[in-house]
């Protein structure tokens, strides 16, 4: 269900057509449910996530995401986008520097840093925004797919 997600196309794109300044993003609408989803999946049923009383009485005066949910829309566009579909996650760098609340409308970009073909390693700029403010900023080293190797 892609009602509340825009993405840029996906698929692969191989080592070989890979070229530094590349850029692919998604954006999604963070929901009640998503966050839902998310406890059960992780088993972190932390009350900031998923109690509006216990939240109030918070730093963040009200419920926030998952850290790890809007991570997770960073990995979306590295395994489905960029470099797409037989990528490897190799690392993954992570700050955390806003909040995400649900409603937030997240975008979610990765921009090629740098490319070893040899080893077939990319290095990834990661970061998450909600409007202009940056809620998460990283590094990713992924291996890529490579035609050689299909």
């Amino acid at each position: 269900m892609l009602d509340n997600m825009q993405n840029d196309p996906r698929g692969t794109i191989c080592i070989e057509d890979l070229e530094i300044g590349m850029t692919r993003s998604l954006s999604k609408v963070v929901t009640d449910r998503d966050i839902e989803l998310f406890a059960e999946v992780s088993t972190d049923h932390n009350p900031v996530h998923m109690d509006d009383a216990y939240a109030q009485d918070t730093i963040f005066q009200g419920r926030i995401a998952h850290g790890m949910l809007t991570a997770g829309l960073i990995s979306a566009v590295i395994g489905e986008q960029l470099p797409g579909h037989g990528t490897v996650y190799l690392g993954q760098n992570l700050k955390f520097m806003a909040p995400v609340r649900p409603g937030d409308m997240v975008d979610a970009n990765v921009t090629v840093l740098s490319i070893d073909y040899a080893k077939r390693r990319v290095q990834l700029e990661t970061n998450c925004k909600v409007g202009a403010t940056v809620v998460l900023k990283g590094e990713a080293t992924v291996l890529a797919p490579s035609r050689k190797f299909d």
